[in-house]
């Protein structure tokens, strides 16, 4: 495993958390910046909406990486409940501890009850693990696509995020000595409710323009040639206009350089854009449409010279 570097200091203006997300190969924009600052700041949690593979994940590891905190993510499913995402006891080892005191002859209950009902047989999960102590300041919690969860899980995470405190019943309440950095994703699949929203700061990750996803594919995938890294991102601007089930995120744009810097291309052209479109559509719906001759006529506006500079 990667060792985390020391703790480091919290930016202390907007462009300082400019800098500390480049120092990440982040590329973020003014208003985005100024929103995690603000979090950062205040101490509130910060809710990033907008639509899968536009980059919310990657703040949460970012920011991690560069201040030096440990990162704790608790990643959001149907289902999800107290015991997969707070705290759970160690029931095999209860039992074994009960039979051990059994035969050993003690009686006491209260104090057995006692016993094993203490830190020695929690098993803590990432909400708890979060407010423990850390030596390197707070940690980076990431809740990620909270929209996958339940409406009940949600009015759980109240307690969490309005005292960052988690009451266990048979030990008391706990609480964190300081808050952690708290990073709520969502896709937007449902509505998060009104309630959750007003404990967070809030700000929707667009779709970069031209300009700064040519800027984040240069530093996300730098051995691409200039010419293909410009052909990918006029394309895939153009292609984001399309009617498509799922437009590409940035992060398909990355796997797309990538994918076509290993096949050796140095720009694009109609058999390199068929033979990839799995990498960069993910429903076999868009990719006929594509296959079709759309794909072909956004190709040769991107050959007429509609690039980004």
């Amino acid at each position: 495993m990667k060792a985390v570097p020391p703790s480091l200091s919290l930016p202390t203006t907007i462009d300082e958390t400019l800098a500390l997300l480049k120092r990440g190969d982040y590329v973020a924009d003014r208003s985005l910046a100024t929103v995690l600052f603000l979090a950062l700041k205040m101490g509130r949690p910060i809710l990033l909406e907008g639509e899968a593979g536009v980059g919310k994940t990657e703040i949460a590891k970012v920011l991690a990486a560069t201040l030096g905190r440990n990162l704790i993510r608790l990643q959001c499913y149907e289902g999800l409940d107290v015991a997969a995402a707070v705290y759970e006891w160690n029931y095999a080892a209860q039992m074994i501890a009960i039979r051990l005191a059994e035969a050993e002859g003690a009686v006491d209950r209260e104090r057995l009850s006692a016993g094993i009902f203490s830190e020695r047989y929690l098993v803590k999960r990432p909400l708890l693990q979060a407010l423990e102590p850390d030596p390197r300041g707070p940690p980076v919690l990431l809740i990620d696509e909270l929209d996958r969860t339940d409406e009940a899980f949600e009015a759980f995470l109240l307690e969490v995020l309005s005292d960052f405190q988690v009451t266990v019943p048979e030990l008391g309440t706990m609480r964190a000595p300081a808050p952690p950095i708290v990073i709520v994703t969502s896709n937007r699949t449902r509505e998060i409710h009104d309630a959750l929203k007003r404990r967070c700061l809030y700000h929707w990750v667009d779709y970069p323009d031209a300009a700064r996803e040519l800027a984040i594919l240069r530093a996300k995938a730098p051995k691409a040639p200039e010419k293909l890294t410009k052909d990918i991102v006029a394309f895939v601007q153009r292609l984001r206009k399309s009617d498509l089930f799922k437009v590409p995120g940035v992060a398909e744009s990355i796997d797309w350089a990538t994918a076509l810097t290993e096949l050796d291309a140095v720009s694009l052209d109609p058999q390199a854009v068929t033979d990839t479109l799995g990498v960069l559509l993910k429903y076999q719906d868009d990719i006929q449409k594509m296959q079709a001759g759309e794909a072909k006529a956004i190709l040769d506006e991107v050959k007429a010279g509609r690039q980004p500079a």
